[in-house]
This record gives structure tokens, C-alpha cells and sequence, in this order.
């Protein structure tokens, strides 16, 4: 299981709207943020440790819907439920396949993705719930320090176009650390997990998450 340091609380967004969505891994919340003239759904989940106000979420929600794709911020249920501590990845699992009807209602192609713990649900359920891509946010290899336990054939196994985004410092999995594979890497110099960036790194925390930003918009673009 993996685990994120809290981010500090996000001023709401005017324009967004929220959906709560029943499952059988209890109710599951939505925070829309709709693009003007969307062309896809990018559809992004938290990690096992914190929650849609991680930095790159929030930066994802604020850029990519001027660039036509509308980001949905999904609450798993045990998450809107107060609980302190993710369930097992087959809950998760349970959670995101019960979400995805609202997710695909758009009548949009849904890039499925998701930070960390989200991000191997996103890659173990991509091909049967029909999902046009996945971005997979800081995924989480392997436990810090046990490189042995490598969970590189989920990330293999998407078998959908995926995009990992991966911090140079993750001690969750270094970017060269990852096996060659079809998916694409993008690194964040200086990253951590949370793709926190030291004050006296040669990049700045708004330059960081500027380049996931740019770099998800090029690529989401490609798709669809």
C-alpha cells in the first residue's frame, strides 16, 4: 500500500460540479470539471494516502479543459467515507468499475488514470472497461527500498496506450528503474512521490507541474 503526504486544502472551483455515484464498494464522489468543447474525459483517481487535492490533480483540473478535455476527480468510496486507510486492490478495483457508467456518459472517449495507488487500478482495469488510454501518475513500482517486489505487470499489462508521469527522486520507482515497455515516460526532474520539488532544485514547483500539464495535454491530444 502506498501512502502521500496530505496536501493543503484547494479553493473550490466555481465551475465545478459534483456527483456522488453508487457502487458496490459503497458511494464514490465526482468533482467535474468540465471543457467548454470536450473531446475526451480524462478521468483521474487519488492514491492510498490522500485525496484529489494532490497538487498535480488540481493542476490537471485547472489546465486541460481549455484544451477540449474534461477532468472528472474521483472520490473512492472508502475516501468519502472518512476512512483513514485504503482497502485491499480489489475493492479499489470494485470502486472504479462501479464508477466508470458515469464516467463513460459523456459519450466521450475516457482516459482512466489516476496518482499512485489509482494508477494501478487505472492500469488492471483499462481493457475491460474499454478505456482509450491511461495516465498513470507516480506509480508506485515497488514498497520504498524492495525493488524485488515489482508490480511492473500491471503497468504492462494496461494494454491500452499509457503515459507514466514519474518523479526523477520517487522512491517509490525511479524512472529508470521502469522496464521497457510501449507505454511513454515522462520525467519530473527532482520530484518526489508527490511531485514536490526541492525549494533549491534547478526547477521551480510551478515550472513541475507546468511540464506535467503540458506534456498531458500533448499527449491526450495525440489520442483523441
Amino acid at each position: 500500500m502506498t501512502h502521500e503526504k496530505p496536501e493543503p486544502p484547494e479553493r473550490p472551483d466555481p465551475g465545478a460540479t459534483t456527483q456522488t455515484v453508487e457502487t458496490d464498494a459503497g458511494t464514490a464522489r465526482v468533482t467535474w470539471h468540465r471543457a467548454p468543447r470536450a473531446r475526451a474525459v480524462l478521468a483521474v483517481s487519488h492514491g492510498a494516502g490522500g485525496g484529489i487535492e494532490a497538487r498535480d490533480l488540481r493542476a490537471l483540473a485547472a489546465v486541460l479543459p481549455a484544451h477540449g478535455l474534461t477532468v472528472a476527480l474521483v472520490e473512492q468510496p472508502w475516501r468519502v467515507a472518512g476512512k483513514k486507510v485504503a482497502p485491499a486492490p480489489k475493492t479499489l478495483d470494485v470502486g472504479w468499475r462501479g464508477l466508470w457508467p458515469a464516467l463513460a456518459a459523456e459519450g466521450l472517449p475516457v482516459i482512466s488514470g489516476g496518482r499512485s495507488a489509482g494508477a494501478r487500478v487505472a492500469c488492471r482495469t483499462a481493457a475491460e472497461l474499454g478505456a482509450a488510454a491511461v495516465l498513470a501518475l507516480s506509480f508506485p513500482l515497488h514498497p520504498p527500498g524492495k525493488p524485488e517486489r515489482s508490480r511492473a505487470p500491471e503497468l504492462l499489462g494496461a494494454g491500452v496506450p499509457t503515459l507514466v508521469v514519474q518523479g526523477a527522486k520517487d522512491p517509490f520507482g525511479r524512472p529508470e528503474e521502469f522496464p521497457e515497455g510501449t507505454y511513454d515516460l515522462v520525467e519530473v526532474p527532482y520530484g518526489d512521490h508527490g511531485f514536490a520539488v526541492p525549494k533549491r532544485a534547478g526547477i521551480t514547483q510551478e515550472a513541475a507541474l507546468e511540464l506535467i500539464t503540458d506534456r498531458v495535454v500533448q499527449w491526450a491530444g495525440s489520442l483523441v
